[in-house]
């Protein structure tokens, strides 16, 4: 058995952090370390799919539900409501938690904050 993901781990209160918003299926958070002036994450609360191609072959309208909790995000947390939206699928991808997460990005994008 694997150890609990941090995003298991902050669902079940084991690690405080502040959660933006929430549906009965998926959680926001803001990133410890951002690279845009606003960067979230968008969470589902299940650890099933450890990353975005598993979860679109396993659970298409969670993917979807993602997809507009992140428009909905970025239309609260930014001034144009416009954002970029990132899934790291691997370890050479930058991937470091295998439990599927999106990054929402906006608030002044620049060249060098394309690597999340």
């Amino acid at each position: 058995m694997t150890e609990p993901s941090i995003f298991t781990r902050i669902l079940n209160g084991e690690i405080p952090a502040e959660i933006l918003g929430e549906t009965d299926r998926v959680f926001a958070v803001r990133d410890i370390a951002p690279q845009a002036p606003v960067h979230l994450l968008v969470v589902p609360k299940t650890a099933e799919y450890r990353d975005v191609t598993e979860l679109a072959a396993g659970d298409p309208p969670l993917l979807a539900e993602m997809i507009a909790f992140a428009n909905e995000l970025a239309a609260q947390h930014t001034d144009d409501g416009d954002f970029r939206l990132v899934f790291n699928t691997g370890a050479n991808a930058g991937q470091t938690v295998f439990h599927v997460h999106a990054h929402v990005l906006g608030g002044g994008l620049t060249e060098k904050s394309v690597g999340a």
